[in-house]
């Protein structure tokens, strides 16, 4: 079935010596692999390799023959033109540390309209905003939104936020976050992307890093922490 849809890069697999695997979020229908032939080569000048880098947005129109085997575009082009995520160091350190979290997290193939309006909107304005130390943070919180395991925040006057089930308790029992990564926990819930940027000090973000990767890490089955975390900790130091 030939299929026109917006879809957002999660990886790319360089396959041999001039071909790519790459996996999409797309709009029409969630989580999909792509096959490019030749993805190197300078005769395919639709393909650009430029257009599989991490979390680009394009709009596609490609086969789906959706039999579990790699589909193949057929045309591709920018969505959007990021003004400053692909020249950013920070910025494109970010978002190779968010693709490899959504390529470990977005686990089920099938479409979700609102994750993926959320995610563009999400990387259109880190593309036109320059105080972004938060916004990985938030992002992954918003995230859990989505896949259906965002803290339960009834009882948010607890002291404690217990991991496994997800909600605020007053009681420091196994597998909950001590007081004070709880008040720092609480804190992000109540950010927005615009929020002040200077809420946290550099050791907070870190502290809030981990809970996030712990969190996604309890539940979500077989989640494994992104390779560029530690490039990520550095930039942020």
């Amino acid at each position: 079935m030939l299929v026109k849809t917006k879809a957002i890069v999660i990886s790319s697999l360089k396959y041999q010596e001039k071909s790519l695997i790459v996996k999409c979020f797309t709009l029409s229908d969630g989580l999909k692999s792509y096959f490019v032939q030749s993805a190197f080569s300078s005769k395919k000048s639709n393909q650009k390799i430029a257009y599989f880098q991490p979390l680009t947005i394009l709009e596609i129109e490609a086969n789906h023959k959706n039999k579990g085997t790699l589909e193949h575009f057929k045309e591709i082009k920018l969505s959007t033109a990021y003004h400053s995520i692909n020249t950013d160091v920070i910025k494109s350190t970010i978002v190779i540390f968010l693709s490899e979290m959504l390529h470990h997290s977005i686990q089920e193939e099938e479409k979700n309209e609102n994750l993926f309006h959320f995610l563009e909107s999400a990387l259109l304005w880190l593309d036109n905003h320059e105080e972004t130390s938060n916004f990985h943070l938030i992002l992954l919180l918003e995230v859990t939104k989505f896949l259906g395991f965002y803290p339960d925040i009834s009882e948010i006057d607890g002291k404690h936020f217990e991991m496994k089930d997800g909600f605020f308790t007053p009681f420091l029992g196994t597998g909950c976050l001590s007081e004070h990564e709880t008040h720092l926990f609480k804190k992000l819930i109540e950010l927005k992307f615009d929020s002040n940027q200077k809420v946290f000090a550099g050791i907070e973000r870190q502290i809030l890093l981990k809970i996030l990767l712990d969190y996604y890490t309890i539940h979500l089955d077989g989640f494994k922490k992104p390779k560029s975390l530690e490039v990520l900790k550095e930039v942020f130091a």
